[in-house]
């Protein structure tokens, strides 16, 4: 029987809402009984800074555009090669029971512990040994994301004007709605809504005009060119206030974003492509020609954000958190924000699988590996042509999603002509998509390093003394900056799959401390099983990559930080068990949400608030 895009469409839809009402529901409620009365750290530090009382939905908008970075649409395009299904069942199961999971409880820890990152939470509710492993963990794939995301952003904005063009306007338009925001008009976010939004799509539009005329030129620039660029960029993401660049533009991208995939998925129900590559390939026990590994475990380490990213830790404990202005925004942002990267996750698996399965092959693999699969192309010829790029033999997913989008998008009435405009327009929306997570990703390394070196240096650890905010700002971005440059990323960059899920592991031990510390033990499991899953998970992940892939290859850098990164999160988990046996042997202390709202109204009173 023939799959359907379209029932994947509703049926993932459907499952996402009521995985929001229901389950969602029960964790604000139930688990970490969240309190509207209680004040949050935007309000009680507020510094025009940092913490700053946001709007929630342009808090939901700087949270989602932060955390949907090039996972959810490059990961399950990857993951594809093992058939529709496996990634089809790990995006909804694993988003909903263990993703959102994971992002909820972690940003609720974090607005309890006044905005402190990952490793004050741990230090905090399990052991100093504890906090030292997982600030050096965090570091470390903060580090290797951002080099990673910088290069493919570098690659996909090279010899594309419009590309270039259109991404770098959406920086003064955050600027303008920011002062507009702040001083021109404080909290019409309406208007300034607007207002960003046409602009933005004035830039879009406007691009491929930019690309034909005399000014292209102005928007062409060498590959290493374009890396200092974001590395700069970076810098000032991360030690201007938050409400002039950041959030705005991130709020703003939003948009784009959820407005692309909203018109993907529009285009998928009246297209109706069929699924064309089989639920279940010959390469489900591996030796693919994409990923050499079987489909367990590199299905769960491959699509990461989509259904569970240890990276979500490092936004959810960092930016995010300073700007909630109501316990009660934790679920939509938390929560929500990670289902709606889920349902990304699947528009980008129907784009992928609705290819041809020989010309996702032809796309994705090697000449050299495609040539020994003996497979022939289909329409790719046909589609290359149409783009004016030669599509063979572009390995990484992005180039294969953007193929997948504009086939649908140019199967639309009156569409059929625009297939070039289509496909730089997703090459375009997935460097845009991305650009977020670098800088929020700066932020939060900034963060990280003023905490760590804070250790050594007390003047550090306050996050609006400016020599500390400017330095530790450059000095992330000289960081990450260099192995870009160095161009030494593709050695390392294969940690980052492994990485994150251990990240990910982590977070989720720490946050059944927290639950267990709020004495409400009877739900450690919300965050205890998928703990647990994820642990077997990515130490197998890690063996597999370590013994049959680094050591016969000679790659013994990559060794080394394989296991450096697997002790470092072993400590965490180790220190995290301790904690729990300390915790089970304490009486349970449960409150209802009646008791804790009553509580809570009786010792801090209401609280206004100024949203910005």
């Amino acid at each position: 029987m023939e799959m359907n895009g379209l029932y994947i469409v509703i049926a993932s839809a459907c499952i996402l809402v009521l995985a929001y009402r229901y389950y969602g529901a029960f964790l604000a409620a139930k688990v970490l009984v969240l309190d509207q009365f209680r004040p949050t750290p935007a309000v009680v530090h507020n510094d025009g800074h940092d913490y700053v009382p946001t709007n929630k939905w342009v808090t939901f908008g700087h949270h989602f555009a932060a955390i949907a970075g090039a996972g959810p649409l490059v990961g399950p395009v990857i993951a594809a090669q093992f058939g529709y299904l496996p990634g089809l069942l790990w995006i909804l199961i694993g988003s909903v029971v263990a993703g959102a999971v994971h992002d909820m409880v972690i940003l609720f820890a974090s607005v309890r512990y006044d905005g402190k990152s990952i490793a004050d939470i741990a230090k905090e509710e399990i052991s100093n040994l504890a906090s030292v492993g997982a600030m050096l963990a965090t570091l470390f794939l903060l580090i290797i994301t951002l080099a990673g995301m910088a290069v493919v952003v570098a690659n996909a904005l090279h010899n594309s004007a419009w590309g270039f063009f259109s991404v770098s306007m959406t920086i003064p338009i955050a600027i303008f709605v920011g002062i507009y925001l702040r001083w021109l008009r404080p909290g019409k976010i309406q208007e300034a809504t607007v207002i960003g939004v046409v602009l933005i799509f004035a830039a879009i539009i406007y691009g491929p005009q930019v690309a034909a005329s005399s000014y292209a030129s102005w928007f062409l620039y060498d590959l290493q060119t374009i890396e200092i660029m974001l590395a700069v960029y970076g810098f000032f993401a991360a030690a201007l206030p938050v409400w002039l660049l950041l959030a705005p533009r991130d709020y703003l991208s939003t948009y784009l974003k959820i407005g692309t995939i909203g018109a993907l998925a529009l285009g998928i129900i009246i297209v109706m492509p069929i699924i064309q590559m089989p639920a279940v390939t010959q390469f489900i026990h591996g030796g693919g020609p994409v990923l050499k590994g079987s489909v367990f475990p590199f299905i769960f380490i491959t699509i990461a954000c989509g259904a569970l990213s240890g990276f979500h830790t490092v936004i959810a404990t960092g930016t995010t958190p300073k700007m909630i202005t109501n316990e009660k925004e934790i679920l939509p942002i938390g929560y929500g924000a990670m289902l709606t990267e889920a349902f990304i996750a699947m528009m980008a698996l129907i784009a992928a699988t609705a290819l041809h399965p020989d010309d996702y092959f032809a796309i994705n693999s090697t000449a050299e590996s495609f040539k020994a699969l003996g497979l022939q192309v289909h329409e790719l010829p046909a589609l290359s042509q149409m783009v004016g790029e030669d599509l063979m033999h572009r390995p990484g997913g992005a180039v294969s999603l953007a193929v997948g989008m504009a086939h649908i998008f140019s199967r639309l009435p009156n569409m059929d002509h625009l297939m070039g405009y289509w496909y730089h327009f997703c090459i375009m929306f997935e460097a845009l998509f991305i650009m977020t997570l670098i800088d929020a990703g700066t932020r939060v390394g900034r963060y990280l390093l003023q905490e760590l070196l804070g250790r050594f240096y007390k003047p550090l650890e306050n996050v609006n003394w400016a020599p500390g905010v400017y330095g530790c700002a450059a000095l992330i971005c000289l960081m990450w900056g260099y192995l870009v440059l160095q161009g030494n990323i593709g050695i390392i960059w294969p940690l980052f799959g492994v990485s994150n899920q251990l990240l990910g592991t982590m977070t989720l031990a720490v946050g059944t401390t927290v639950i267990m510390r709020l004495g409400h033990k009877r739900y450690a499991w919300v965050t205890g099983v998928p703990c647990f899953f994820m642990a077997i998970i990515a130490i197998a992940a890690d063996y597999e990559n370590v013994f049959y892939s680094y050591i016969p290859a000679g790659k013994w850098t990559l060794v080394a930080f394989s296991v450096v990164m697997f002790l470092m999160i072993v400590i965490v988990l180790v220190e995290a068990i301790r904690s729990w046996i300390r915790l089970a042997k304490i009486p349970q202390n449960y409150k209802t949400q009646a008791e804790e709202e009553a509580e809570s109204l009786k010792k801090y009173g209401a609280v206004k608030v100024e949203v910005k």
